[in-house]
C-alpha cells in the first residue's frame, strides 16, 4: 500500500509544482526538457544493465512505442499546463484523470474486452458531467464568456483524450511487450519527450531562465516516480484497488491544495459535475 500513497502523492506533486510555477516559468519547453531530462536520468539509472539500446526480446517494440509515448507525453503535459492556467489546477487535474475513459474505450474496441454495466455507467455519467460543466444555458448579455467557455471546454476535452491516449500506451505495452525491457520503454518514452521539447525550444529561441530549468526539475522527479511507484502498487495489489484509489486520492490532495493554496473555488454547477466526474470514476475503474 505505501507504493499506492506514494504514486499518489507523487502524482499530485506534479499539478501542484506546475501550478506553483505559473508565474516563474517564461519558458514552457525549457521547463519541459529539464523535466524530461531528470525522467530520462532516472530511468537510465533505474535500467540493470545500464545499455538502454542493446539487443534483446522485444526492445524494438519497447522503442517504437516509447516513440509514440514520448510524443503523448509531452502533448499531455503541454496541456495540462496550458489548462491549469485557463481552468486552474482543480478541473485540470479532474479532466486529466477522466482520461482513463480513452484506454477503457480501447479496451472494448481493439483489445475485444467486454465492459461491465458499472462501466458504461461511468462512460455515460462522465459525458453528462461534461455537459453540466462547460455547456450552460447561453445569455444573450454575455456572448463573450460564452465563447471563452466553449474554448475552455475544448482545451479540457482535449487533454482528456490526450491523457487518455499516453495511458493507453502503458496498457498496450503491458499487454504486449517483454517485462524484461520495461524500464527501456520507459527510458525511451522520457528520452523522446526531452529531445522534442529541446527542438521545440530551439526553434522558438524565446529567452531562458534559471527558475525554467529548477521549476522543471521540481516537476521531474515526481513525475518520474508517479510512474514508477504505479507500477510498483500494481506487482502488490490488484488493478481494481490501485487504479480507483490512485486517480480519487490524487485528485482529492489536488483539490485540497487548490482549495487552500490557490484559493479556487467551484461554482454550484461545477460543484456537481466534478461529484459525478468522481462517481464516474470509480465506476470506470471497477
Amino acid at each position: 500500500m505505501i507504493y499506492l500513497v506514494l504514486a499518489v502523492l507523487c502524482s499530485s506533486a506534479v499539478n501542484v509544482t506546475m501550478r506553483l510555477g505559473e508565474k516563474h516559468i517564461k519558458n514552457n519547453f525549457a521547463a519541459f526538457m529539464s523535466n524530461y531530462a531528470v525522467c530520462s536520468l532516472i530511468a537510465f539509472l533505474f535500467m540493470e544493465d545500464m545499455r538502454p539500446f542493446a539487443p534483446q526480446e522485444g526492445m524494438t517494440f519497447a522503442i517504437l512505442l516509447g516513440l509514440v509515448s514520448g510524443v503523448l507525453y509531452l502533448a499531455s503535459l503541454t496541456l495540462l499546463k496550458l489548462n491549469i492556467s485557463k481552468s486552474g489546477v482543480m478541473l485540470s487535474s479532474v479532466f486529466m484523470k477522466l482520461g482513463v475513459i480513452v484506454p477503457a474505450l480501447m479496451a472494448m474496441i481493439v483489445f475485444r474486452e467486454a465492459p461491465t454495466w458499472l462501466q458504461c455507467v461511468g462512460i455515460a455519467l462522465a459525458i453528462a458531467a461534461i455537459i453540466v460543466i462547460y455547456f450552460e444555458p447561453k445569455k444573450k448579455d454575455a456572448p463573450a464568456k460564452t465563447g471563452r467557455a466553449a474554448a475552455g471546454a475544448l482545451l479540457l476535452i482535449l487533454l482528456l483524450i490526450v491523457s487518455g491516449l499516453t495511458e493507453s500506451m502503458a496498457n498496450i505495452f503491458d499487454k504486449a511487450g517483454a517485462e524484461q525491457v520495461k524500464d527501456h520503454f520507459l527510458f525511451c518514452n522520457f528520452l523522446t519527450a526531452f529531445v522534442l521539447s529541446g527542438v521545440i525550444a530551439l526553434i522558438r529561441r524565446e529567452p531562458v531562465s534559471w527558475k525554467d530549468f529548477a521549476f522543471g526539475v521540481l516537476i521531474g522527479v515526481p513525475n518520474y516516480f508517479c510512474t514508477r511507484f504505479l507500477l510498483l502498487s500494481l506487482g502488490q495489489l490488484q488493478a481494481v484497488v490501485v487504479y480507483p484509489i490512485y486517480n480519487i486520492g490524487a485528485i482529492v490532495v489536488i483539490s485540497l491544495f487548490g482549495l487552500l493554496l490557490f484559493r479556487e473555488r467551484l461554482d454550484r454547477r461545477k460543484l456537481i459535475g466534478f461529484i459525478m466526474i468522481i462517481a464516474a470514476l470509480i465506476m470506470l475503474n471497477l
